[in-house]
């Protein structure tokens, strides 16, 4: 069944991060899969492209069907592979609302993080606009702090919406990422501990971006916010 799924990522990607997970919690080991290089452009090469035109990773293909955008993936997996691994959707309403809530809100924390770590880690520090920066910057504060809140809510030992969902495997990619770049564990305590809840599940350990086992914290980028 695996064998019928292939998969073009990129490491440290959380997009293709999500997919993995959700892969791994599905009990899909063995699917194909091969690693590209972002820093050498392969994400634009002509194999990325006839299965995603826009030239972005993952790019998930099952048999004939291609999915690339990462949450359509992951919740294209879950409803293909209901039988097994995981159940990432919950059955009631009220869990759901606030498992499709999270998911949308985590989408909205990948934008707010990208803005600032993109904009200072690629565009030259002589080329920057210090309005774009504390723009940026506020921005994310804001919003991390909107995550402590929701996390403020959260029962010990539970995730995002009750048990493990969709939520957690959109999510904590995100916030490996951040804590990546230098949050403060001091500043974001709630993000910390479910950070530290999520990091040795094993769908996480598995598929954890291999040039990140050396050292939890590569930048500081994020170490002030």
């Amino acid at each position: 069944m695996a064998k019928s799924i292939s998969l073009l990522w990129g490491a440290g990607s959380p997009p293709c991060w999500r997919v993995m997970i959700a892969l791994e919690e599905k009990k899909l080991q063995g699917y194909k899969h091969k690693l590209l290089s972002f820093e050498r452009s392969e994400h634009k090469s002509q194999e990325v492209l006839e299965i995603n035109p826009r030239g972005q990773l993952p790019a998930l293909k099952h048999g004939d069907n291609i999915v690339n955008e990462s949450c359509a993936a992951c919740l294209y997996l879950e409803n293909q592979f209901k039988p097994q691994g995981t159940k990432l959707i919950p059955d009631t309403a009220a869990e759901q609302a606030l498992m499709y809530q999270r998911i949308e809100e985590g989408l909205i924390l990948t934008e707010k993080l990208n803005s600032v770590i993109y904009y200072e880690w690629f565009v030259p520090e002589e080329e920057r606009h210090d309005s774009a920066v504390k723009r940026n910057r506020e921005a994310l504060a804001t919003e991390l702090k909107l995550w402590e809140g929701y996390l403020q809510k959260v029962a010990a030992g539970s995730y995002l919406a009750g048990g493990f969902t969709l939520a957690d495997v959109i999510v904590f990619p995100n916030v490996a990422y951040a804590f990546r770049f230098g949050l403060s564990v001091e500043h974001y305590p709630k993000l910390a501990k479910y950070y530290s809840l999520l990091k040795d599940r094993p769908s996480i350990k598995t598929s954890w971006p291999p040039h990140w086992l050396p050292s939890s914290q590569g930048y500081d980028i994020l170490r002030d916010l």
